[in-house]
């Protein structure tokens, strides 16, 4: 289990990961729709994640949205590198209702976000923006190669589910141990 504390003027967060846990959480951001979505990554990614946050919520839930994505890409990078023995590349598509996302990711130690949803709005009081903000600190941080495709959907909260579940199976799947592999590159490195 990796342990990250952050503290800025903004926010202070503490974070425990663990990969290869059960999908067992304990979120407390003040966000609510956002802790809705960190359980439900927790769950269908089985990493274990225990995370609070006491950020600046009298200007908005930016500051708290994406400092918690870098402390999660921290401590998820900490736990996934160096690579040896796992798949490497994951990709999962999740329907909610009328909504579908689509997420292939690689655990290239190469960040980058291709993300591709469109909805606008708030859910409840989450600006469906900050999801983005989100995405692209956990992938810059951990090192991740990610891109979330909305296939279809109406309904944000849907559709923003959909994106957070979908990247968790697809990491979930990338991160399922072959020993055959190896360093799974051709570089002999990550």
């Amino acid at each position: 289990m990796i342990e990250i504390n952050r503290e800025t003027r903004e926010t202070n967060i503490k974070c425990k990961i663990e990969v290869n846990g059960e999908g067992k959480s304990t979120i407390k951001t003040g966000v609510g729709f956002f802790d809705h979505m960190l359980e439900a990554f927790s769950k269908h990614s089985g990493i274990n994640l225990e995370l609070s946050c006491d950020g600046d919520l009298h200007v908005d839930a930016h500051h708290t949205v994406e400092d918690c994505g870098i402390v999660i890409g921290q401590a998820l990078k900490k736990e996934i590198f160096p690579i040896e023995a796992v798949e490497r590349y994951g990709n999962a598509t999740v329907v909610m209702d009328e909504a579908a996302v689509t997420c292939a990711l690689d655990l290239s130690n190469r960040p980058y976000l291709v993300y591709e949803v469109n909805v606008d709005g708030k859910v409840g009081a989450f600006d469906v923006e900050l999801a983005e903000e989100f995405f692209h600190a956990v992938s810059k941080n951990a090192g991740l190669t990610v891109h979330i495709i909305q296939d279809r959907g109406r309904n944000k909260h849907h559709i923003l589910e959909a994106a957070f579940k979908a990247f968790a199976v697809a990491l979930r799947r990338a991160l399922v141990k072959n020993e055959r592999l190896g360093i799974p590159s051709t570089k002999g490195v990550l």
